[in-house]
């Protein structure tokens, strides 16, 4: 019996774009290359909960970030390598590249909303990924040690296992939204 590939979900290709979103460019968007480029690698999973409206999305894959929030790249890919989606962005535009073409955003905040149909908060995650709150905007501790971490944007970021490279960033307002990483220490 033949195996049916599956095709990515809406929010397979928001995380590429978002969380997202990198992955191969065209001539207007190249690669970013920042000095000391520290590309963050590891596991990535969003998850969307369901409303009355909207089913439940979510997505799991591999992903590679670089660059920066005004910009960079992300690509996410299987645990075989295969690549799911890729995002580059800049600051005048964001691209969207899966199996099924290229999509043009004019940023990566309308590239997310456009395919999750929610905004997040990239901007942060180069910060948060590395277990700090982005200096952006205001932060505040989180008290309890088993949700160590902080609360910002309307986000909660844990970091309780971040010692072992565990990150989770959960926004609970509706329609509840939980990002977590694994990220790979060198």
């Amino acid at each position: 019996m033949k195996a049916r590939a599956r095709r990515p979900s809406g929010l397979s290709v928001l995380c590429a774009g978002a969380l997202a979103a990198a992955l191969t460019g065209c001539a207007a968007i190249g690669e970013p290359r920042p000095p000391g480029d520290d590309a963050l690698e590891g596991r990535l999973s969003v998850r969307v909960e369901g409303t009355t409206v909207e089913p439940e999305r979510s997505l799991s894959a591999a992903f590679e970030l670089r660059g920066d929030a005004q910009s960079g790249s992300l690509n996410l890919s299987t645990p075989m390598g295969t690549i799911l989606a890729q995002a580059r962005w800049t600051p005048q535009q964001a691209l969207l590249i899966t199996p099924q073409g290229q999509t043009l955003y004019a940023d990566m905040p309308a590239l997310t909303r456009g395919l999750l149909g929610e905004d997040l908060p990239l901007v942060a995650l180069f910060d948060w990924l590395r277990g700090r709150p982005w200096p952006g905007a205001q932060s505040q501790p989180t008290s309890a040690p088993e949700e160590a971490g902080f609360l910002q944007l309307g986000w909660q970021v844990t970091l309780a296992r971040f010692d072992q490279g565990f990150i989770v960033a959960r926004r609970a307002q509706p329609p509840t939204v939980t990002v977590r990483a694994r990220v790979e220490r060198p």
